[in-house]
Formats: structure tokens, sequence, C-alpha cells
């Protein structure tokens, strides 16, 4: 048999009271009261009704959020495509009727429109309006002549620069066949002669040629229109020449070449008879 041995007795482990989540209590304070621990009636923090499962709280009168509306931006694409369509239309119908107005539009009224021009069709003057051919000097009614009675023969105006004054008798007769005659004061300065002789020279139905007693620098003739200027640099000369070269022919047709290429004036018509 066995001694027996000394009694064993049990280890006691003394446990204080924690919060539930094994940690002490905090300290109240000395003189506070002990409420104690009543199984029942008692409310934790963590166990109020209408708490959510885990202990997370709803929130007490919490509203719910509305959903946030997301509205898609305009796409401007195709609408900057449309307005750019319709300008291009507006634009090529526009320039259709104005292109339609510019064809319909005469010489006459393209001539009306050059500031400074004069048109002494419009005056009905016989000594302008008159075809006649005479030999040897006449007198116009204006220097230079833009028509009236003048030589059976004209002066070839083929593009041909005349540096000396030329007869006005063969002048106006080159006016009848549509040639433009651009006349300038002698002793105009060199550089405006150059400028003058470029929308010349070369270009068929057109002549040049300075003269005497001119009012102003540069005065250019058609058959019955005239424009007088100061400077060669002029827009209105070559809208002149646009408008009247060959258009305010009165022998449509008439040739240029093969007339008269000496300057100075005419010869005294011979007696009659002689």
């Amino acid at each position: 048999m066995s001694t027996p041995g000394p009694e064993r007795v049990p280890s006691t482990v003394k446990v204080d009271k924690t919060s539930g989540q094994g940690k002490p209590p905090a300290a109240k304070p000395a003189g506070a009261k002990s409420t104690g621990s009543k199984s029942t009636g008692s409310k934790s923090a963590g166990s109020k009704s209408g708490n959510r499962p885990g202990g997370r709280p709803q929130g007490k009168g919490r509203k719910p959020t509305a959903p946030v509306t997301v509205r898609g931006s305009r796409n401007w694409g195709p609408i900057a495509v449309a307005g750019v369509v319709v300008l291009i239309a507006v634009g090529i119908i526009g320039y259709g009727v104005f292109a339609s107005m510019k064809s319909n539009e005469t010489w006459q009224d393209k001539a009306a429109k050059i500031n400074g021009i004069v048109n002494y069709r419009a005056q009905n003057n016989p000594a302008i309006n008159s075809q006649e051919h005479k030999e040897g000097p006449l007198t116009y009614v204006t220097n230079p002549p833009v028509g009236g009675a003048h030589n059976p023969v004209w002066q070839n105006c083929m593009g041909d620069v005349y540096a000396q004054p030329i007869a006005n008798e063969h002048a106006v007769h080159s006016l009848e066949h549509g040639a433009i005659w651009v006349s300038y004061k002698q002793g105009l300065a060199a550089d405006q002669v150059a400028k003058l002789q470029k929308k010349v020279q070369g270009r068929d139905y057109m002549l040049m040629s300075p003269i005497t007693n001119l009012d102003k620098n540069i005065s250019l003739q058609a058959w019955g229109y005239q424009l007088k200027v100061d400077n060669a640099d002029d827009k209105q000369i070559d809208e002149f020449i646009k408008a009247l070269r060959l258009n305010a022919s009165l022998e449509p047709n008439a040739a240029c070449s093969g007339g008269n290429t000496t300057t100075g004036p005419v010869q005294a018509a011979a007696p009659a008879g002689s």
C-alpha cells in the first residue's frame, strides 16, 4: 500500500470584475455610489435598440441619402458641324446671287461706277456724236477729244506707245474702233510714264501719247467717255480700261492695226481740184 501524501488543495485564482472586454473597469471617483450590476434593466452603450448587428449604430433620425443623378454633357460636335454646313451653304447662295447680279451688269453700268468718269454720250452733243470722216486739222470740244469727226486713217492702236504728241484726228478714229487712248501731260515724271506704259505696251486696242495743254496729269479716253486723274497708281485707270476697252466701240470688230504710226499734227487738206 502506498503511503498517502499530503492532501492536495486546489489552487484558487482571483478574477476581478471587467467591462466585458477583458479589461478592468475604470476607477470611480472617491465617494461615488456603486450602482451595482443588475442583470435586468441596465442599458449598455452597445445594446441600444435599433443598433445594427456588429455594434455599428445606425444613428437616430438620419434621413436616407438621395441618389446623385449624373447628367451627361451635351455633345457639341454635331451642332458645330451643322453650323459650319449652314454657313457654307449661306455663303454659296450669297455668292451665287452676287455673281448672277454681276453677270447681268452691263459695261455701261460698270463705267458709271468709276469715280470721276465723264459720260459725254449722255450729253448727246452733235459735235461729239459725229462720225464723219474729214481731211485736215479739226477742232474738238474737249481736250483731249472723245469723239466727233475724224481723219479717215486711224492711229495704230496695237499697244503702241508714242513718245511725242499724235494728231487728235487720227486718235479719235482709233476710239471709234474701240481703243483706249491713254494720254498724259508733257513733262510728267518718268516713273509715272513708265507705270502707264506697262498698262498699254503690247496690248491691242490701246495707245498712249503725251499731249499739250492738259489740265490733269493723266487723261483716258474711250469714245464718248473720259477720265482724268493725277497719279498713275490710281485704281480708276484699270477700271476704266477693263470696262470700256472694245466695249465702247462704235464699229465692233474694226481693226486697230494698219493705221498711222507717225507723230505730229495732220497736214492741212489739199485745196479742192488740185
